[in-house]
């Protein structure tokens, strides 16, 4: 049997799944940590793919691989293809200035309109989130790093090229990504499928060398092996990748509860929204993943546990325990700032506390409200720019949490499924290798229909009255200074 490996390197760690090409089938898999930080040396990530991998037991045997990863990471590298410095993370807010700055000039050399005209130019309004912006703080803080830039890569992308045998020495335009992660730039469009290097040169000062954007199905690149070639597919930012682990379509959205929080949805058409509330990404098989993320998501769940002395647990326990609105107890979780809605600089804010709402349950329920109110005003998002919001899933680490279960309906309004645990990046990185194997057999080919998760549907009455004084709150911290 053929066998194909996918890759999730995300904020945290490394994991590896090696599956049967035909059936999905797992074989084994493989972990390694990350360090922590809003900045990180991509070697680092070299380091974990590679100790990952070998607890997998390696890609002797395997067929092809892909690598999803987290998206917007700026890795810079000089013309012998060394990183410059370390990479600023997606989750890294300093570039927030050179955001706002960015919008300006953009509108300045219109008609004063600089979201719209953002909007409309790469689908996005940039945040700091976005490797543009990182661009331009390394233009400003670090003139002389700036200056050596010769190539731009995302995280995805440079493991991609490492894994194919690439590295200093090597020829930058051997970069490659794909269609997703290339959208989470800044400086690719996903109306033209072209990079839009007058952006790049605003941000950074001067061109570089930017990877080849290769289809969903292209091999990116080939490793040549005395055991046969490997195929490296072009791999895709990790919400792409995990559309296609959980093989989503038109009418579904997929709520990821991770480090970060993400509502995405399948969009057969580009989207360009000017509030900035919903990203213009294009997805891993050639349609459009319109998302929505926030800075703050399961880490919400992790300060609250921490602040009572509880595990997650019991944590849960204590929020069921309660009633829902948890007596006028309302947390804002912008614990680290936040990009949707974008106020970088806001911080968290409890609002509400009364001798009778001052006990464990009750901010323990506030903690899970508060953060699922936050994603439920990026579904909010979604629809209000015409994306079918049909079925939501929810997935990732918090997803776990009985509590999140059985309050997220509540306040989505909808039944809310629950797929089985999974490392769904992984594993659509996986799908996508077998996709990329069987294409560069029958160039007709589709990605493979593997077999779909067990999963469990949790439905309850809607409770509007606690979204309703979540947004009043919400609102407040808009108001104060700093936020």
């Amino acid at each position: 049997m053929a066998l194909v490996a996918g890759v999730d390197s995300s904020t945290q760690s490394c994991k590896v799944v090696i599956r049967d090409a035909e059936t999905g089938e797992l074989v084994r898999t493989g972990r390694a940590s990350h360090p922590d930080g809003t900045e990180v040396h991509p070697h680092h990530w070299w380091d974990a793919l590679t100790t990952a991998l070998e607890q997998a037991g390696g890609l002797d045997d395997v067929a092809a691989v892909a690598v999803g990863g987290q998206q917007h990471g700026m890795v810079a590298l000089d013309a012998q293809g060394e990183v410059v410095r370390p990479a600023l993370l997606w989750n890294d807010t300093r570039s927030a200035a050179a955001a706002a700055q960015l919008i300006d000039e953009l509108g300045a050399d219109g008609d004063g309109d600089g979201p719209r005209a953002w909007a409309e130019a790469i689908g996005s309004v940039p945040v700091a989130s976005l490797t543009v912006t990182k661009l331009r703080w390394l233009r400003d803080a670090e003139p002389e790093n700036a200056a050596r830039v010769a190539a731009v890569a995302l995280p995805h992308d440079w493991l991609s090229w490492r894994l194919a045998g690439h590295g200093p020495g090597a020829d930058l335009t051997t970069l490659a990504t794909d269609r997703s992660d290339a959208s989470g730039t800044g400086y690719w469009s996903p109306f033209t499928g072209e990079y839009r290097r007058d952006l790049l040169e605003r941000a950074l000062g001067h061109d570089a060398v930017l990877p080849r954007v290769v289809g969903p199905a292209d091999v990116a690149h080939r490793l040549q092996r005395t055991s046969g070639d490997l195929l490296v597919g072009p791999g895709a930012g990790d919400n792409a990748a995990a559309a296609l682990g959980l093989g989503m379509s038109t009418g579904d959205v997929a709520l990821s509860i991770g480090t970060s929080g993400v509502v995405s949805a399948i969009s057969a058409q580009p989207i360009a929204d000017a509030s900035g509330m919903v990203t213009g990404f294009a997805d891993a098989t050639g349609q459009f993943l319109p998302l929505c993320a926030t800075l703050n998501a399961a880490r919400v769940l992790d300060a609250a546990a921490r602040l009572l002395g509880v595990d997650h647990a019991t944590l849960s326990d204590l929020a069921l325990a309660a009633p829902a609105g948890a007596d006028g107890l309302v947390l804002v979780p912008y614990l680290e700032g936040e990009r949707t809605p974008n106020r970088p600089d806001a911080t968290g804010a409890l609002h509400g506390v009364r001798l009778t709402n001052t006990t464990p349950a009750h901010l323990a329920r506030a903690a899970v409200e508060g953060m699922l109110c936050a994603l439920a005003d990026g579904l909010d998002a979604m629809r209000a720019q015409g994306v079918p919001v049909e079925r939501v899933q929810l997935i990732g680490g918090g997803a776990q949490s009985e509590a999140v279960r059985r309050i997220a309906p509540t306040i989505f309004g909808l039944d809310v499924t629950v797929p089985e645990p999974g490392e769904y990046v992984a594993d659509g990185a996986a799908r996508q290798a077998a996709w990329v194997l069987a294409a560069s057999q029958d160039a007709t080919a589709q990605a493979p229909s593997w077999a779909a998760s067990t999963s469990e549907v949790y439905s309850a009455a809607a409770e509007p009255r606690v979204r309703e004084q979540y947004a009043a709150v919400r609102e407040l911290t808009a108001k104060r200074p700093g936020a």
